[in-house]
């Protein structure tokens, strides 16, 4: 006997079953026409990219996490390969930023200015799979590329908040900085700014493993102790302050930009006089956002149902010069869909509407005009905007009728062969 195929998904992919599928599609559905009223228009970029995109240093850890295909046909040379390029030339895209950029690239002609993007899709990186992290997941962006001021980032900002709060969910925070304020707090505590990297990388385990945590880090990486407890205390002190923001700002002198101060101040601002009560922009100097393509202003996502980020972004003004030679402004967000999912479906969230729902049991042998009555009957629901699920009877009626239950279905019109019950 042959062996049986494996049932299973390769690891870290998922099947979606209908319960699932049903909260996915109703999310998209959110997402779409609530970015579409912040006039957000959706692209589509292929699943595939060129490795020499895919790494051009913008894609910080994820570059080590590419899925390679190898060469087709008569480019696939193994006897001649010397090296791992010489047999793969694309790769599955690891985010859908890379993938924009080089859109943008080559459409800027055919498109508006400031072009307001938004793109929904599967991205696929080799990494360890954990609870809402998977090796194939749905991402959600939204970019706007060739505004240069603070709009940018008051708009993505806005139009999250609300597509997360239609969504239904409350209480949970924006945490926002600006990569130009971290660079500027670690040179005014005397840090080499070739350091700064590695000094964030250790201050981005701050929620982790607290002050004391990266304070031991710090001089066990070699950093002085005048320089590393001078870091410390302004994180200290900016959390005693009654205006963080300005403290910080205040601290670092001139080594922050008057202008970039005063837009910073004015993100804020203008978000929290427009925003809802349904969740809280907080400034977090410690935010630091592992991509080293963002060059201002970053945020995240903040759920305590999930104890960690749901999502996030940033400015990222040098990126379409990669492609272009040319700079352009970017700013862009994106929705963790994949832990935002997990979320609704662990509280037993249930779709709107998607109780209303009718099934057809229809007994085995069913005479010819009352096959017809029912199918007839069917499609006067559905011309009304009801979801009518037609099916043959289960010879275990009550075991039938829970499992659609719980798919929704609550109203059932049972067809016999000898009388309509």
């Amino acid at each position: 006997m042959a062996d049986k195929l494996n049932k299973k998904p390769v690891t870290g992919m998922k099947d979606i079953l209908p319960e699932e599928m049903e909260i996915r599609d109703y999310v998209c559905g959110i997402i779409r026409s609530t970015y579409a009223e912040f006039g957000f228009t959706q692209i589509e970029t292929p699943c595939v990219e060129s490795l020499d995109n895919l790494n051009c240093k913008a894609g910080g850890e994820n570059e080590k996490l590419i899925f390679k295909i190898m060469k087709r046909g008569e480019k696939l040379k193994i006897d001649e390969a010397k090296e791992e390029n010489d047999l793969a030339d694309g790769g599955l895209r690891y985010d859908l930023t890379v993938p924009l950029v080089r859109f943008y690239s080559n459409h800027a002609s055919e498109l508006p200015n400031p072009f307001k993007a938004l793109q929904m899709g599967n991205v696929w990186r080799a990494d360890r799979p954990q609870r809402g992290r998977y090796r194939q997941f749905m991402q959600c962006d939204i970019d706007i590329l060739g505004d240069a001021s603070n709009l940018a980032e008051i708009e993505l900002i806005l139009a999250t908040t609300t597509t997360l709060g239609r969504i239904g969910f409350k209480g949970f925070e924006i945490r926002i900085n600006d990569r130009r304020i971290l660079k500027g707090m670690a040179a005014a505590c005397g840090f080499d700014e070739a350091s700064f990297d590695d000094v964030f990388i250790i201050l981005d385990k701050m929620d982790k493993i607290g002050r004391d945590g990266v304070r031991s880090e710090l001089l066990e990486a070699g950093y002085a102790q005048e320089g590393v407890d001078k870091y410390i205390g302004l994180f200290e002190a900016m959390e005693k302050a009654d205006d963080p923001v300005q403290y910080a700002i205040d601290s670092l002198g001139d080594r922050l930009d008057a202008e970039v101060a005063d837009g910073f101040k004015e993100i804020i601002s203008s978000v929290r006089a427009v925003g809802g009560d349904h969740y809280k922009l907080v400034f977090d100097p410690t935010l630091v956002r592992g991509m080293s393509y963002y060059t201002g202003t970053i945020f995240e996502i903040a759920m305590p149902e999930f104890g960690g980020s749901c999502g996030g972004g940033g400015r990222y003004d040098g990126m379409v010069g990669k492609f272009t030679g040319q700079d352009v402004p970017a700013c862009g967000f994106s929705i963790g869909f994949e832990r935002i999912v997990l979320l609704l479906m662990e509280s037993g969230f249930k779709v709107p509407g998607s109780g209303d729902k009718c099934a057809y049991l229809l007994e085995k042998g069913l005479p010819a005009d009352k096959l017809n009555e029912a199918l007839k009957s069917a499609e006067a629901e559905r011309a009304d905007g009801r979801q009518v699920l037609v099916v043959r009877m289960n010879k275990n009626r009550k075991f039938q009728k829970e499992q659609l239950n719980a798919q929704g279905y609550t109203e059932f019109r049972e067809y016999f062969c000898e009388a309509l019950k």
